[in-house]
């Protein structure tokens, strides 16, 4: 399957997607959050499609696209999770997963504007595949961990690197601003996905081609990422782990490139669909 949340922010109808058509499926009665995955909610979502499958009712056409999970208790994200990608910053490739934390608050829709921070000199890209888990997880085996994932999206992880590397600290204050989050279109479930350490993905900004990687390219696979996170920390149903980005970031160009207002950003995962992002300045009203 494929869900979706539409409809003003803060305020979504969940639904999903079948081919090109999005359906409304809000007479189900509950939001996609941590306690619809708790409860095998994507099994009692299919029975009530294919209970109703006659009589649901179309999205209307031009209907803004929420992220296709509700907030969720946690926005983890892994650093430095291609080779590429650490060597075009000047990191050494991590012996271990560089974990930390994105604030919810940035979650966005995939067609939401990306707001510019106040006094941002370096807001920057990273196209990224993201786990939904589906189940609570601590202490996981990796060769049990796909089990306790509900699905996967398409994240753009953005960054204010100045925020992230130059302030002191931990790089979350570069990684959570409002907007620095959008998510989907969709949530994939994981049987519509053959093999997750086998996916493309891409970025474009302004039409070109910024980022063009594989998740076959991991330093650390999915399995490995949730064994390893759940080490640390209790994975709530719902939560997001984001795994990281390849190569063609603004901060790893010569001269770097960052985000002004008006560039238009295109990403895409093979498998879970694209997303569009417009750059607009931060304004005092928002």
């Amino acid at each position: 399957m494929k869900l979706i949340r539409f409809g003003e922010l803060n305020k979504e109808k969940t639904g999903i997607a079948i081919g090109d058509v999005l359906y409304d499926t809000s007479a189900f009665g509950e939001d996609y959050n941590e306690q619809f995955f708790e409860t095998d909610g994507i099994r009692r979502l299919q029975k009530f499609i294919d209970d109703n499958q006659t009589s649901l009712p179309e999205v209307p056409n031009g209907e803004r696209l929420g992220s296709p999970v509700a907030r969720p208790s946690n926005i983890v994200c892994i650093g430095l999770n291609y080779v590429d990608h650490a060597r075009e910053t000047g990191a050494e490739p991590p012996k271990e997963p560089v974990i930390f934390l994105k604030s919810t608050t940035a979650l966005v829709g995939p067609n939401d504007d990306i707001v510019i921070p106040r006094n941002s000199k370096k807001t920057d890209w990273e196209v990224e595949l993201a786990v939904v888990i589906g189940t609570k997880a601590s202490y996981v085996e990796e060769a049990d961990a796909l089990h306790y994932v509900a699905g996967y999206v398409l994240h753009n992880d953005v960054s204010e690197r100045e925020f992230q590397m130059e302030r002191g600290g931990t790089w979350d204050k570069g990684k959570g601003c409002d907007t620095f989050a959008p998510v989907g279109p969709y949530l994939v479930t994981k049987d519509e996905i053959n093999d997750v350490n086998n996916l493309s993905l891409w970025l474009t900004l302004n039409g070109k081609k910024m980022q063009d990687g594989n998740t076959s390219n991991f330093i650390f696979n999915v399995s490995y990422v949730i064994s390893y996170v759940s080490r640390f920390m209790t994975l709530l149903p719902g939560d997001i782990i984001s795994t990281g980005t390849p190569a063609g970031v603004g901060l790893g160009m010569k001269p770097q490139v960052y985000l002004k207002p008006g560039d238009i950003i295109e990403c895409g995962i093979e498998g879970l669909g694209i997303a569009k992002q417009k750059v607009v300045a931060y304004r005092n009203n928002e």
